[in-house]
C-alpha cells in the first residue's frame, strides 16, 4: 500500500504517512489561523502507527498550544506541520500542504467553522461543523 512523503520548507524535518488515513478536514479554529497565518489549515488525520518521522528529530520542536494539545514545527524554518491532542490520542494530524502528494488528499469537511475568517468565502458543498 502507498505511503506519502512530506517535509518542512527547508527540508530539515521529513516524514511519511500511510497507508491508511483518517479524514482530511479544513480547520477554521482561531489557533490554527494564528499558528499558520492563514484563514484555515487543511489536515489529514493519521494514526501514529501510520506516521513516521524520517529525518529531523533534532530540528522538530513541539509547542504546547493549549493544556491538551501540541503543535509540531521545524526549529530551522518555522514550518508548522503537525498537531496532536489528548482529544485524539494515538493520532498525529499532518498539514496536507507539507505533503509532496497533497493533491491526493480531498477534504471531507470544514471544522470549527463557527470561528471561520469572515473575509474568506467557502463556496464548496462540504459539511460545516462547529
Amino acid at each position: 500500500m502507498q505511503r506519502y512523503s512530506g517535509s518542512c520548507l527547508c527540508g530539515a524535518v521529513a516524514f511519511s504517512v500511510g497507508p491508511k488515513f483518517g479524514p482530511t478536514v479544513h480547520c477554521h479554529c482561531t489557533q490554527c489561523q494564528r499558528a499558520h497565518g492563514a484563514a484555515f489549515v487543511t489536515w489529514v488525520c493519521q494514526k501514529d502507527e501510520n506516521f513516521s518521522l524520517e529525518a529531523g528529530e533534532d530540528a522538530l520542536r513541539w509547542y504546547q498550544s493549549s493544556p491538551e494539545a501540541q503543535r509540531g514545527f521545524c526549529g530551522h524554518c518555522g514550518s508548522s506541520m503537525f498537531f496532536r491532542s489528548q482529544r485524539w490520542l494515538g493520532e498525529t494530524h499532518v498539514v496536507v500542504a507539507c505533503l509532496k502528494e497533497q493533491h491526493r488528499f480531498k477534504p471531507q469537511a470544514h471544522v470549527f467553522y463557527a470561528t471561520h475568517a469572515n473575509w474568506v468565502e467557502c463556496k464548496d458543498d462540504l459539511p460545516r461543523r462547529g
